[in-house]
């Protein structure tokens, strides 16, 4: 499958740039230290939803697999860190998440927040998940290509479950017209971010 199909599979509205690869390889420690900490940060994310919504039984029982989950894949980059004869570096500002978190809406009740956590969410991953794809294809060394293709099914997975989430609580036509409004600012934000290579997303 193509990028541009990819993306379309993932419903983003651009691709990443193209040379984004070429520069995540020449420090393979600065990304893959990233990558560890954006893990990290998904586990806390999804701990914070099950914390604040412990009343909605399917986010509970969905979710906590996925913290499982995302926190063995911070293990797996640790040790393929390590394996690499590298050392985890300090965690750095993610512009990008940062960035994203103004798409949403503020002032809501309890569970309309619930349905801009699950897309924010959703939006993440299918980002990522577009990412470790380069990666999986075009990085020049063979084990990392494996390693992450392993987590482009992955995060595929958490992808459509945020999304099947939010469908499940609320309408779908108020899901996908906000849908495609984290769409919009997504792609605009991506678009004025420096291309960084030392940086997941």
């Amino acid at each position: 499958m193509n990028t541009a199909a990819t993306v379309q599979m993932l419903n983003l509205k651009l691709p990443t740039d193209p040379r984004w690869v070429n520069l995540a390889e020449m420090d393979l420690g600065e990304i893959l230290t990233d990558h560890a900490f954006c893990e990290q940060k998904a586990t806390a994310s999804c701990i914070s939803l099950i914390q604040l919504y412990p009343d909605y039984t399917e986010i509970v029982a969905e979710v906590a697999p996925v913290v499982t989950e995302e926190w063995g894949h911070f293990r797996m980059v640790l040790h393929e860190i390590e394996k690499r004869g590298l050392k985890l570096g300090r965690q750095r500002k993610d512009e990008y998440v940062k960035g994203l978190m103004k798409v949403m809406e503020k002032g809501h009740s309890r569970e309309r927040t619930l349905l801009e956590k699950l897309l924010l969410c959703a939006l993440i991953e299918a980002r990522s998940c577009e990412r470790f794809r380069l990666l999986s294809l075009y990085c020049s060394d063979e084990d990392l290509r494996v390693f992450y293709h392993k987590f482009m099914v992955a995060e595929a997975g958490h992808y459509v479950l945020f999304i099947e989430l939010a469908r499940k609580y609320f309408d779908r036509e108020v899901v996908d017209k906000r849908w495609e409004e984290f769409l919009a600012f997504e792609a605009n934000l991506l678009a004025n971010i420096e291309v960084r290579g030392d940086r997941m997303h």
